[in-house]
């Protein structure tokens, strides 16, 4: 064994490049020739090439199919196998698929396929379509992987596959996202293309209306909007369910859902909008039923006086009833239609038409080479026939006297200077063959093929010709396999007016926070004390609000969130973790709650934002109704620090008690206002064993009751100097710390 020392840089570069155009070229992207990617041209190949099963044939095991492909063409796994040959027979994947299926096949709930050793398949009529002409030295061959036999580098495909069944997948640095279409409108498009090779795309959308999914579905792209994606390669088509109402026994209304987004699992679907009805966020509908069948059927039942537009637009919003399919116009294009590996490129649609166009003329020559040839092999022999007709009992003679099929033969080259393939010929045909009628029926073939070497030499010299076979090929395959769109694309609509007041469900609740940080609403009904809670945890936070209310959370990092009271949980449980609505950072925790009144006005007074080391400044009140759920950062908190309070500012003086009792008492506006995120000015100086334990405003006239480690103590605002901020300021109690405020 030789041991190399090489550079790991070096190594690794190689072998992830190598690794890489693996991945792109034998798996993840489809060619733009035949449309397929490996995995499915090799099933579709070993179906028809090695076991015959096309279309009135029976049906065979799923597993003699997967067996056969792995065993001959692609050394990977059974399951990703599986997984195509499934995906080739479900017509809510494929928008027309290529596997006749027998046996469960999974479905649009997401229900996954049954193993392949209890589900069979065949090919479909379609699949002959895309098979092609092959075995006519139409497409290159080259070995497998064990060089034991040969497989086709492409399909010589009648169709435009790619766009028909579109295609997705995801390689290394790149990945493509092709949406299906109507056959129709792209065998229109590829005759557009085939006559007009300056058509642009704007022509092109005139018979193309756009993508044309296999669930049905509407598209909301604007004529604009598509002419760029298609131009491009790359865009959003946004997809929107369909819809209808219906009238009910007993007068009830019901919103009757009648087709889904591409992609979107229908049971996952219902799931959610059950979700949102039992969690009473959507007041309009009362229940949810799944009557489909092979037709979707989804049954939004509307509860009395309520508007199924309104219903409508919270599920386009919130729900995958209206979804987006980015569209990543990328595949293997080769250098020429005949090459073996192409290039991973992001085409224009206009290009995937060329490429086809293109490959179909190749696919179309080389077949009739292949027929010339074939042809003109025959004429040899039946030309060598023809010559020694007239001689037919000599040649018989010879034959009877020579010592075998060589040597009469050989005998038969010689003296009516014949060609080796034509004297064998000669001497391998039956008696019968050299009577009269047979002879003419020879003569007649002779004729007849010369005539269609004489027409192939004639289409072969004409690119109009081959053109017009590709246009009858074409033609015949949208007359027997189009069908109408499922797709509906409206260009010009309007979207439902969404507004999230109309969705709340008024209710008198008791918002919950627990010290832990764990959220949840209750009905005012029941006793907040006696709520729920996680053990070892207690309640931090309550108050009495509207479900049309918001909660206000300052975190000690200094960020604020707002939340409305409706989405929090509804529950007699803990609720959920305040991680679950808003994302915290590693350490954030909750340090105030504040209500805020739907009615209230909240864009005038002020709050004092303070820290626990005496840290603060004043703010504008507007700035927690400007606030989205997302958040924003209101103070820069210095390490070893923590916003500690949030007060609203009555009156004209501010007092600060520390822990170990200093007080410092000032007017307000020495706190400056700021717009913006900051660390605020010095409120009161203290050491660092020291911190703030009450931040309050007064007047004169008030006297305070401080809760202290060891009893109370009442101080008089009137007997305090009034000072300046960012001072230790003076004792207010001999004996204990300062815990708390009792009453003001």
């Amino acid at each position: 064994m030789t041991i190399r020392d090489v550079a790991l840089i070096d190594e690794s570069k190689t072998r992830y490049l190598t690794y890489a155009l693996s991945v792109v070229n034998s798996r993840a992207l489809p060619d733009i020739r035949d449309g397929l990617k490996p995995v499915q041209r090799r099933i579709l190949y070993a179906m028809m090439h090695n076991l015959h099963l096309t279309s009135d044939k029976p049906h065979r095991k799923s597993a003699a199919v997967v067996g056969e492909v792995l065993a001959r063409y692609h050394p990977h796994g059974d399951a990703a196998c599986y997984d195509a040959l499934v995906r080739m027979a479900q017509n809510f994947s494929l928008r027309y698929p290529f596997i006749d299926g027998q046996g469960n096949f999974g479905s649009l709930d997401g229900d996954a396929a049954a193993a392949y050793r209890y589900t069979e398949a065949r090919l479909l009529p379609l699949a002959s379509e895309i098979i092609g002409d092959l075995g006519e030295e139409t497409v290159a061959e080259r070995d497998n992987f064990d060089q034991t036999q040969k497989e086709p580098v492409v399909l010589p495909s009648r169709l435009p596959n790619l766009l028909l069944n579109g295609a997705t997948g995801i390689a290394v640095g790149m990945a493509t996202s092709i949406p299906s279409h109507n056959l129709n409108e792209i065998i229109k498009a590829l005759l557009l293309v085939i006559d007009d090779e300056d058509a642009n795309t704007k022509k092109l959308l005139s018979v193309i209306k756009g993508p044309d999914f296999p669930t049905g579905c509407a598209i909301l792209n604007t004529k604009k909007e598509l002419a760029e994606i298609y131009e491009t390669g790359r865009g959003a088509i946004r997809m929107r369910a369909d819809y209808k109402v219906e009238t009910l026994a007993r007068g009830k209304k019901a919103i009757i859902i009648t087709s889904i987004p591409y992609a979107v699992e229908k049971s996952s679907l219902v799931e959610k909008i059950a979700d949102f009805i039992i969690a009473r966020k959507l007041p309009q509908l009362n229940d949810i039923r799944d009557e489909s069948t092979t037709d979707v059927r989804i049954v939004l039942e509307l509860a009395p006086e309520a508007n199924e537009e309104q219903a409508m637009a919270f599920l386009y919003k919130n729900s995958p009833l209206q979804s987006n399919f980015n569209v990543n116009l990328t595949a293997l294009v080769p250098a020429t239609p005949e090459a073996v590996y192409g290039k991973p490129i992001q085409v224009s649609l206009k290009q995937m038409l060329e490429e086809f166009v293109k490959f179909r003329i190749s696919v179309t020559r080389a077949k009739l080479s292949y027929e010339k040839k074939k042809l003109e092999e025959r004429i040899h022999l039946l030309e060598g026939l023809a010559s020694i007709f007239d001689k037919i009992n000599e040649v018989i003679a010879i034959v009877r006297k020579s010592s075998g099929r060589i040597n009469a033969a050989e005998q038969l080259q010689k003296k009516y200077k014949l060609s080796e393939r034509q004297a064998l010929f000669i001497v391998d045909l039956h008696i019968y063959q050299l009577s009269k009628t047979s002879i003419d029926e020879i003569m007649e073939e002779l004729k007849t093929k010369q005539k269609r070497v004489a027409e192939i030499g004639k289409i072969l010299k004409s690119p109009a010709e081959v053109k017009r076979l590709i246009k009858e090929d074409l033609t015949r395959i949208a007359d027997t396999y189009g069908d109408a769109r499922r797709s509906k694309v409206i260009s010009d609509f309007e979207e439902p007016e969404y507004n999230a007041e109309s969705y709340i469900q008024h209710e008198d609740v008791f918002v919950i926070v627990t010290k832990d940080g764990w959220l949840k609403r209750i009905r005012q009904t029941n006793d907040p004390l006696t709520t729920r809670v996680r053990e070892g945890d207690s309640i931090d936070f309550t108050c009495a609000a509207s479900t049309a209310d918001s909660l206000a959370i300052f975190t000690n990092f200094g960020n604020l969130y707002v939340s409305k009271i409706y989405d929090l949980s509804s529950t007699s449980g803990f609720g959920d973790p305040v991680q679950k609505l808003f994302k915290f950072a590693d350490g954030e925790n909750i340090a105030v709650c504040r209500l805020i009144k739907k009615d209230a006005e909240q864009s005038e007074g002020e709050l004092l934002v303070y820290t626990r080391r005496g840290m603060g400044f004043r703010i504008t009140a507007s700035i927690i109704s400007d606030t989205k759920r997302s958040g924003k950062r209101i103070m820069k908190v210095t390490d070893g620090d923590a916003l500690a309070g949030v007060m609203d500012v009555t009156k004209s003086m501010f007092l600060l008690v520390t822990k170990q009792s200093y007080a410092v008492y000032f007017v307000h506006s020495e706190v400056p206002v700021l717009n913006s995120a900051g660390k605020g000015v010095i409120l009161q100086r203290m050491p660092e064993e020291d911190s703030l334990a009450v931040v309050c405003c007064v007047d004169r006239k008030d006297t305070l009751t401080f809760r202290l480690s060891k009893g109370t103590a009442d101080v008089k605002v009137s007997t305090l100097t009034i000072g300046a901020r960012a001072k230790r300021g003076v004792k207010i109690a001999k004996k204990g710390s300062v815990e708390g405020l009792v009453e003001q």
